[in-house]
């Protein structure tokens, strides 16, 4: 592979191929209209259309001023080289001029094109939240004979929680994991590791920091007053929400050979989210909070191999939670709740009894295929052995296990009559117990 140079700075705003918009123009209308994005194409187009014309006006420009200093490498009298020297002067002002005028261009085109999402893939439904397409279920939702408990009155009974003292120290929506309750987490990371691992992930452990650049060229807003992401003070770095941006940034500015792909990495990581405007009884414990641990998958493909990619992301997914024993059910994520990265994306619900009134379903994985999206963002390229051409990467994240959310499901799941939770057999090795009981 050839790296580029170690001081990156990454264009924010290239999501689509530039020369590509005007071309398929009704094709990312579409895909804006179904993501429920409103961008303004033609003004765009116009856009970029205005940049290409100010760049060939600069490089003409300075080809005469060039041609120019050329010619005054011959020998000329007083009256000449006074006239010379003034053309000079007014040959610069209108290449600095002209410089100006399209940054200013490129600046507006960029700002433009960031409101750009991903195209859409065409088997995606149509529609917000709730219009997703359930694709499969695994497992059977539990019948309780006793009055289930959610998993903050059992991380209480079994002192297993400490939300109280966490928010004395850092605020609410952190907490302290005791007792079992870490032995179980340790547990859970190399259980997904071990399954990552055996499928060709690389393991990593990731910076919690990451630069502005990397979190925009990934597809993160770091800036802003929507953001989630933490940044920090007097600093050019900010606390990362997922290892799919550390892992994303890797192979920032890098050309990759053929045959190293599809690269599979497995990070492991803590997350910081701001979680703002987030409220209510969902939300509550450990499924939505500031900090947590997860283990992330990431592939590097060939435009090609994404799908089978994508569709092993899910496999990989699927396992550890089988694994775990937790009933799920696997959704096609409707376009309007797609983020702007992901032309497809796939979650994977666990059955919660403690989430609503009842129970109800909630989200642990996600597993995304992101196509060029990101690659060409960050400048993640291959050269294509039959044509010695370079080509942009595919890239696909998915969430092996996020960690506060797959302990939440498991303490309620396999909780007894008695109070105790059991531990899944093929946790136990990890966890160095089959139970976990009062004290």
């Amino acid at each position: 592979m050839r790296a580029g140079p170690a001081g990156l700075c990454f264009p924010s705003a290239i999501v689509l191929d530039p020369r590509s918009i005007a071309d398929r123009r009704d094709e990312i209308a579409e895909s804006c209209r179904k993501r429920g994005v409103r961008a303004d194409l033609d003004g765009t187009i116009a856009a970029y259309e205005q940049v290409t014309a100010l760049a060939t006006e600069f490089n003409e420009a300075n080809r005469a001023r060039n041609d120019h200093q050329k010619a005054g490498q011959k020998k000329l009298s007083d009256e000449d080289r006074e006239t010379f020297t003034a053309e000079g002067r007014r040959l610069k002002e209108v290449v600095t001029a002209l410089e100006k005028k399209r940054a200013l261009a490129t600046s507006e085109f960029e700002s433009r094109l960031k409101q750009l999402p991903n195209f859409v893939h065409p088997e995606v439904p149509e529609g917000g939240e709730e219009d997703f397409r359930e694709r499969h279920t695994w497992g059977e939702v539990p019948g309780f004979d006793f009055e289930p408990r959610d998993h903050l009155e059992l991380g209480s009974a079994l002192d297993l929680l400490d939300f109280e003292r966490a928010a004395i120290v850092s605020g609410q929506k952190f907490y302290y994991l005791k007792n079992e309750l870490v032995l179980l987490e340790l547990g859970l990371q190399r259980f997904a590791l071990d399954i990552a691992m055996a499928a060709g992930f690389v393991p990593y452990t990731t910076p919690d920091l990451a630069r502005p650049a990397i979190l925009e060229g990934i597809g993160f807003n770091p800036r802003g007053e929507e953001t989630q992401v933490y940044s920090v003070e007097d600093a050019d770095l900010c606390l990362i929400g997922t290892a799919e941006i550390t892992l994303g940034g890797f192979y920032a500015d890098t050309i990759l050979d053929e045959a190293d792909l599809p690269l599979r990495l497995a990070g492991l990581s803590h997350c910081f989210r701001t979680e703002a405007g987030t409220h209510g009884r969902e939300s509550r414990g450990l499924y939505r909070v500031h900090q947590f641990s997860k283990v992330e998958l990431f592939a590097f493909t060939k435009p090609e191999d994404s799908e089978a990619m994508h569709a092993e992301l899910l496999e990989i997914e699927e396992k550890v939670f089988q694994g775990l024993e937790i009933p799920y059910r696997v959704i096609d994520v409707a376009s309007g709740d797609l983020g702007a990265p992901a032309t497809r994306k796939f979650d994977i619900e666990a059955w919660m009894p403690g989430r609503g009134e009842g129970g109800d379903w909630g989200e642990v994985t996600s597993a995304s295929n992101c196509t060029d999206y990101q690659a060409r963002r960050l400048k993640i390229r291959f050269r294509r052995s039959a044509t010695k051409k370079n080509e942009l990467v595919h890239t696909l994240n998915g969430t092996a296990v996020s960690l506060a959310r797959a302990i939440l499901a498991l303490m309620e799941i396999h909780q007894r009559a008695d109070g105790s939770i059991g531990i899944p057999p093929a946790l136990q090795p990890y966890v160095g117990r089959e139970v976990i009981g009062p004290r």
